[in-house]
Parts: structure tokens; sequence; C-alpha cells
């Protein structure tokens, strides 16, 4: 009888980098381990359907609710979400479990996050899988470039930098909040615009986003259970550490500004969906991370699906990620 890799999905928390996590965790001890990395506004439940596939194929899996999210501990500085913190947390993981390194996985922020960290601390990741979001060469501070290209219309990223407006909005209703920007992101949604819309006035993010009212009315692949889990993830702790990893954003780019991308020299490989608005009409992102990989294995584009990749194809997502951990 074949012997079974992953007893069992289950949590715990783990002490890392002066804050404790909660975690998600499949597979061995000791066998290779797959790190994964959840974005905005998500938590480990996110990774819900690669669990067991990466820990049947030999891998030790981590999912961890990050710093901020669900029960996981959530710091009350704004300084406390930069990429200093946020990927001492996951190497902090890596200690917990004796690996030298891992293959890390990032979705959305995750992925943001995995760019950052393969740039600042190559020697633990062996290999990367980003998703959704392209490495991005910025050519200065990002929210110069993004008011450059937004002007005096609302967009979410710049709403996101002041403390306090977000949180308020997000938090007064967190069912509906979830359910409007999990809808207007997906791609059943496509080809309305969702969360990269620009809209003049500064009134709030969530009347802006094409989502119906009905909070029964769910995206194909997201089940009601499905979104009482991310509910109940900001319940706890609420939006302001979610949110104040944005606020980092232009701190992160002098962080790595010393640090060009020929360091990532490990196997990458880059998934998204065709209707995704991250990439959707902007070829010019992946043309660039095309010309500033050293070691882009493969790009996958999955159609018809939108912004939450993992979720919304996992079959797509896992022959993907399994077919490019076989190939190393």
């Amino acid at each position: 009888m074949t012997e079974r890799r992953n007893d069992a999905v289950r949590r715990r928390r783990i002490a890392t980098n002066g804050i404790s996590l909660d975690v998600v965790e499949a597979g061995r001890r000791g066998d290779p381990v797959v790190l994964l990395c959840h974005g905005f506004p998500e938590s480990s439940h996110s990774w819900r359907h690669q669990m067991r596939p990466l820990a049947d194929a030999g891998y030790h899996v981590l999912a961890p609710d990050q710093r901020g999210y669900g029960t996981s501990e959530s710091p009350s500085d704004v300084d406390a979400y930069g990429i200093d913190d946020l990927g001492g947390d996951l190497l902090g993981l890596l200690d917990d479990v004796d690996a030298q390194d891992a293959v890390l996985v990032g979705h959305d922020w995750g992925a943001l996050v995995a760019w950052d960290l393969a740039r600042l601390h190559p020697e633990r990741i062996n290999s990367l899988v980003a998703m959704s979001v392209p490495f991005t060469p910025w050519p200065a501070q990002p929210t110069r470039v993004l008011r450059h290209i937004h002007g005096d219309n609302f967009f979410y990223i710049l709403y996101f930098q002041d403390v306090g407006p977000a949180e308020a909005e997000l938090g007064a209703d967190i069912r509906r909040s979830l359910h409007h920007i999990l809808w207007s992101a997906s791609g059943d949604n496509f080809p309305l615009h969702g969360v990269e819309r620009s809209v003049a006035g500064t009134s709030g993010w969530l009347d802006e986003l094409h989502a119906p009212e009905d909070l029964d009315d769910l995206p194909v692949w997201l089940t009601s259970a499905d979104l009482d889990t991310f509910v109940d993830a900001f319940s706890t702790n609420g939006f302001f550490g979610p949110v104040s990893w944005y606020r980092n954003f232009d701190a992160n780019y002098e962080r790595l500004a010393p640090f060009p991308a020929s360091r990532m020299t490990m196997p990458t490989l880059f998934v998204a969906g065709s209707n995704d608005l991250v990439i959707h009409g902007h070829p010019e992102r992946i043309e660039a991370m095309q010309a500033e990989l050293p070691n882009l294995r493969d790009i996958v584009i999955l159609d018809g699906v939108g912004h939450w990749t993992q979720q919304e194809d996992p079959d797509g997502v896992n022959a993907a990620l399994l077919g490019f951990l076989a190939s190393r």
C-alpha cells in the first residue's frame, strides 16, 4: 500500500521573527519545503487546493496567515509591515523546520514579497513562483508613479496610503467588503473593470467595484463556506495590518534599490489569468519581466481566469506548479 505523505493538513502556531504566526501545514518534516504566501485580502485558505497535491508530491508545505492577517500577530505600527519584517517572518518559518532553503510561491502581495525576498536573500530561495503580479522594475517610488498615471482619479493603492479611511470602510461590513473585492477581480466578472479601475472621486473603494449587492451571489469558484472562512480571518484584527503592507511600497522600493534583479538566478515561473487586470492589456509588464529575470523558465497564462489565480483554476495552477517543480 502506498504511504500517504500528508497524513493531514494541520494548523499550528509558530514563533518567528519576534511575532507568532498561524501556519497551515502538510507533508513531512525533512521533505523539501514549499512556502505559500497569500495576497490581499486573503489568508492561508486561498491555498486550500494546493496543500494536499504538493504534500502528495513529496513536499513539506507551509502556508502562513501572514503578519496582520487572521489570528496571527498584528503589530500596531505601519513600519512593522515592510519587506524586512514580512520577509523575516518567512525566513523564520524555514528556520523552524530546519530548512536551509525553500520553493517560494506567492500570489498578489505574496508575489511582491517573493520577488523582494528573492533579491534580498537568494541563498534561501531555491525556486520562485509568482502568481498574478509580475516582477516590476519601478522607475521611481511606486506612489509617485501611480499618482502620475492616475492623476486626480481614484486609485485604491493611493487611497490606502492614509491610515484610517480604508480600515473604516472595509471594516464596516467585512462580508460585503470581501464579497465585493473577490467578485470584482474574478474572471467571472471580466471584462467589467474591478480592482484596478480608476474613477474620479474619493468617496471610497467598494462602491466603485462591479459586484452584485446580493451577498449570496458568489463567483463559481467561491463557496459560502469559503467566504465565511475569509470573513472570520478578518474579524479578529481587521484591516490595519493588511492595508499597511501597501503603506510600505515606497520604503520597500528604497530598501531594494541596491539589489538588482540579476540576483534572482533561481528557476522562476510566472502564472496568471488571461482575465487578470494586473496583466490584461499590459504586455509591457510581461516584457519587462522577461527582460529582467535571468532564469525565467516559463510563463503560464490560464484562459478565462481572473485575479484569484490558484482559487479560480486549481487544476491549471497545480499542473503548472507541479510540472515546474518536476522539471527543475
